[in-house]
């Protein structure tokens, strides 16, 4: 193995001592441009926008995976609210490219022009990131399913078949994006080319260049520039394994503009199994030490990570619930501070907010512990991830800083280290401090030696010490400029600040029951006005020198210093800063102190403007809460959400008021029943003809792809995707001759993706199931015919096999085949031969025949096919279940579909959200009765895939926008018993919460919930 060290030498990378020895001591670095336009620009320290420096904050939001338009604004407003200056998007080719030739950026939530509109209105940069290959734990990685069948070569690469296939989706997506970029007047910076392609070389030692793959990566360029796309191109390395598309390392073809790091410390997965290298919780920084990496990668472009790990997804199999606990509050803290610590300065959380639109995703669910939750909650991961935020907005000086210094020589206490921030023009330094070992969670205690404008100092001054409490870092700065004053130091981490009325009130915490100390330059004294957590706050004027410190050991709650110039400083509890916001008076990205309020209290606080002398917040609450603000003397009232508040104090200049009702708001869902019953197999009954338009006779003799099947016995091939059937189950129909000496069985191998299963019948008879597990996608079985009739010699026996496709694997994974690959008739009369096969798919296969919904909704199931879960559909002549009973059964194997409608009045001011709990009766694996596979549609969507038999999974959000509010909601569910003895489940609605917002969440969205039309009865 090759060190940093060794391999830069050996590839002749210039690489300073700073890489050596911690520090960075070039004091001079060349502004890119790239020839493109001087409004983003970029250096070793930080990106620029129109000459301003800018320490980029994003985090990821994926639209495809929360298909309601009308939601986006709410959840980029959360992201707004809690300092983030930019957000990321995927677009997805397969959801807007169905089909050769057919482009959709218009049904529904593929017109995601709203969004850049949105980045524009609200504030935020925009960082984009179409593909055409993303990754995503989506189905094929994002590619559409029509390129997996092999006839497009391999995938990512400069074959002419697949830049054919995605040149048409990436010129669309650039011209659509191009007038939204910030060159012609929008707030999109960037744009990056393919997604964790780390394949330029073929041995990066000696530089042999990939040259189908870096041609590819040209291509790519190209055609963005082609289409309109002038700010920078980004790409984003998979690991620190490699060196890829970076112009510094190389001057290779396929190079673009600024490269990236994506990183996820904690494991990925919640199935600690899937990660090789990073395994737990709280690995060693030193093992993924970014600082060096960039060094060697890109020493002239900003350290920036793409993706830095916001959340962990769930496989099947994995832990019910997610694993919140690996990568929760402690993670956020400790890791975003690590970051920092290396120098990083522009970093996008993946996830940022979770979503799921069922169809769409490998996975049972996507990501369960990011910052804004999939039931778009927010908790302590996402108030603790914006006690960062707010301060890296504020902090304009930590976009320019050299590293002076790395080791554990700062503190007196060696199991801390420090890493030294510095910026060379104003001296402001920023000292993060963690523990030496990034996994141990003692309590540490120490003093800090730091370089101010006044000299060495070692901090605290007067008593007490500095505190890390359990997995914990922090970032202390000193010459923090805020406003026209300075914070010569301060142990308490600064949260914000803001200038009101041409004077400062700089915010501060600390967590409970810690001490801090603070020290403010050309302050003559400073008092305690008013104590709503603190004890024991002390002043010190330091010897004549107009510097004033204050030290205080801080409890629950804030309190407020009063400087004497009239200035402020609020101190705070992590708790008192996790519910304190600085909402921007204005949509400049870049708004800092002079352009903010500060507001204290409520659960949410979206907005705040200001007109004439009234001063209109909009936000959320869960309950009465007392709210403090901070605004300029000229605001004599106080709206919230529209309703004007009775001012109660204005002591101290802070107005005090109560926001929501007296009682905590609380809404009362309906009874789900009665749910009505039919059958979803009639392909099994001997009267069934397979002569629709949902039956494509499979008569193919040969396959592009390049996993070859076993034609030997005569079949043809039996791939899904050579037949343009894709997505969810399909069904295979067959017949074979009876004769003299039958066939006794079958042998099945069949491919579908990890956790999926088959089921088989003979002649209407049940003769077994695969019932699947979380770590096999492929699955041979031999069936045997003892419990089925044969029909007498002569007659054709029909055999059919349901399959459940989980979705198509990612990378050049992508060309795995789904379908059988062996079907062999057993006996000992053989060789025998079937007749001829049949494959059903989704309605209309690549001709989507609900746009809206998307290309992955649906599958082939009857009651997929012919619309049952689609609102509209006639169930008037289905059997009803008893009424008011949840639980839905199969008596014996097979397939029934449920339907329910149920109406719903949620009161306008409310926000909420509503969760489906599915759930087996029998709980146990060895139980026959939970060996089912059900599909839970709300409005048509298919938002629940539930297995009891392989995976935990058990609640499913569903959003405003696909549940109705205001009026009745189409709740359908297919149930797949895998087992002769039947199966059994219950369904439930849970109400999650219940807030008041300013948010409407009663919108039109009847445009995305399109009804049943009688195209279907052509796919019975």
């Amino acid at each position: 193995m090759v060190s940093l060290r060794g391999l830069s030498a050996l590839l002749g990378v210039a690489v300073s001592l700073a890489s050596v020895h911690g520090q960075d001591t070039v004091a001079d670095w060349p502004v890119h441009n790239n020839g493109l336009n001087k409004v983003v620009e970029w250096d070793h320290h930080s990106f620029m926008i129109n000459g301003e420096r800018l320490f980029v904050f994003s985090g990821e939001f994926h639209y495809w995976r929360y298909p309601v338009p009308e939601l986006w604004r709410d959840l980029l407003e959360k992201i707004r609210a809690a300092g983030f200056n930019a957000f990321s998007i995927y677009n997805h080719w397969g959801y807007h490219n169905p089909k050769p030739g057919v482009l959709d950026f218009e049904s529904g939530a593929h017109n995601f022009t709203s969004i850049m509109t949105m980045a524009k209105e609200l504030g935020m940069y925009m960082i984009i990131r179409p593909g055409p290959y993303v990754n995503a734990e989506a189905n094929a990685g994002g590619f559409p399913l029509w390129v997996t069948t092999g006839a497009y070569g391999e995938l990512r690469d400069n074959d002419p078949r697949y830049t054919e296939a995605w040149k048409p989706y990436m010129t669309e997506v650039s011209r659509i994006i191009a007038p939204h970029l910030i060159t012609n007047g929008g707030n999109v910076v960037m744009f990056q080319i393919e997604n964790e392609l780390g394949n330029q070389w073929t041995n990066i030692a000696n530089k042999t260049d990939n040259t189908p793959v870096q041609e590819y990566m040209q291509l790519l360029e190209e055609t963005a520039r082609e289409s309109g796309i002038d700010v920078p191109l980004t790409h984003n390395a998979p690991n620190m394994n490699g060196y890829s598309w970076s112009k510094d390392f190389s001057n290779a073809t396929g190079n673009v503009d600024v490269v990236g790091l994506d990183s996820y410390p904690s494991c990925w997965s919640c199935n600690l199994s899937e990660c090789t290298g990073t395994n737990g919780k709280y690995v060693a920084y030193q093992t993924i030490n970014y600082y060096d990496y960039f060094t060697v990668q890109s020493p002239t472009q900003p350290n920036f990570m793409p993706e830095f790990q916001g959340g962990s997804y769930n496989p099947w199999g994995g832990p019910r619930g997610g694993c919140p606990a690996d990568i929760g509050v402690d993670f956020a803290n400790l890791f975003y501070r690590n970051l920092i610590y290396q120098r990083v300065s522009a970093i996008s959380l993946y996830m940022l907010l979770v979503a799921r639109h069922g169809a769409g995703t490998l996975l049972q669910f996507y990501d369960y512990s990011s910052p804004i939750s999939e039931n778009r909650i927010i908790g302590d991961k996402y108030y603790e991830t914006k006690v960062l935020t707010q301060f890296t907005r504020i902090a304009k000086d930590l976009a320019f800083t050299n590293r002076i210094g790395n080791n554990t020589d700062y503190t007196d206490n060696k199991a801390v280290a420090t890493s030294e921030l510095r910026n060379p023009d104003t001296g402001a330094a920023f000292y993060v401090v963690m523990h030496a070992d990034s996994t141990s969670s003692n309590p540490e205690a120490f003093k800090l030696q730091v370089n101010t404008s006044v000299g060495e100092i070692t901090v605290p001054q007067h008593g007490g010490e500095i505190a890390l409490s359990g997995h914990q870092a922090k970032i202390l700065v000193t010459d923090f400029k805020f406003g026209t004053k300075t914070l010569l130091y301060s142990t308490a981490e600064v949260l914000t600040y803001s200038v009101v009325d041409g004077k400062e009130v700089l915010v501060l915490w600390v967590p409970t029951g810690e001490s801090a100390e603070f020290s403010i330059k050309g302050i003559a004294s400073a008092k305690l006005v008013s104590c709503g957590g603190c004890a024991n706050v002390k002043v010190f004027d330091d010897g004549g020198s107009n510097t004033t410190t204050v030290s205080f050991m801080q409890n629950a709650g804030m309190s407020l210093i009063e400087l004497s110039d009239g200035s402020k400083a609020v101190i705070l509890d992590r708790s008192a800063a996790y519910q304190f916001w600085s909402p921007a008076l204005s949509n400049n990205p870049l708004a800092s102190g002079n352009e903010t309020v500060l507001v204290h209290g409520p659960y949410l606080v979206r907005s705040a403007t200001i007109e004439g002398r009234t001063l209109k917040l909009t936000g959320d609450v869960s309950n009465a809460t007392t709210i403090s603000v901070f605004a300029p003397k000229a605001i004599c009232s106080l709206t919230w959400n529209g309703k004007a508040l009775a001012i109660t104090s204005t002591n101290n200049g802070v107005l005090t008021a109560t926001v929501g009702g007296e009682a905590q708001p609380t809404f009362s869902l309906p009874a789900l029943g009665s749910w009505k019953v039919a059958d979803s197999l009639p392909e099994i009954h001997a009267n069934y003809s397979a002569n629709s338009a949902a039956w494509v006779s499979a008569n193919n003799t040969k396959t592009s792809n390049p996993t070859k099947p076993d034609l030997a016995n005569g079949n043809p091939v039996l791939y899904v995707d050579d037949y343009n059937i894709h997505a969810g189950t399909h069904i295979y129909r067959t017949t074979f001759p009876s004769t003299s000496e039958p066939p006794t069985g079958v042998f099945l191998n069949i491919t579908g993706g990890t956790a999926f299963g088959y089921s088989a019948w003979l002649n209407s008879q049940f003769i077994g199931s695969w019932l699947g597990l979380s770590y096999l996608d492929r699955a041979g079985l031999t069936l045997s015919f003892a419990n089925a009739t044969l029909l007498e010699d002569g007659k054709e026996n029909v055999l059919v096999v349901v399959m459940d496709n989980s979705g198509h694997d990612q990378r050049a994974e992508a060309l795995n085949p789904r379908g059988i690959t062996n079907a062999t008739l057993l006996g000992s009369a053989g060789p025998y031969a079937f007749s001829a096969w049949k494959i059903a798919g989704t309605a209309g296969r690549q001709d989507v025949l609900d746009p809206v919904r998307g290309p992955l909704n649906e599958g082939g199931l009857y009651a997929e096919r012919v619309g049952m879960h689609l609102p509209g559909y006639d169930d008037s002549k289905w059997v009803s279940t008893p009424t008011g009973k949840n639980t839905l059964s199969v008596p014996g194997a097979g397939i029934r579909a449920f339907r329910t409608v149920v109406p719903l009045s949620v009161p306008a001011g409310l926000d909420m959200s509503i969760s489906f709990r599915l759930t087996a009766t029998e709980e146990e694996k060895e139980s026959s009765t939970n060996q089912l596979r059900a599909l839970l549609f709300v409005n048509g969507y298919q938002y629940g895939r539930f297995n009891p038999y392989i995976g935990h999974q058990i609640d499913f959000p569903v959003p405003p926008g696909i549940l109705n509010y205001n009026g009745d909601n189409t709740i359908a569910v297919t149930v797949w018993s895998q087992s002769s003895q039947g199966a059994e489940m219950t369904v439930e609605w849970n109400v999650d919460y219940v807030h008041e917002t300013s948010y409407d969440m009663r919108f039109d969205s009847a445009h995305l919930r399109p009804e049943w039309t009688e195209d279907r009865l052509e796919y019975v």
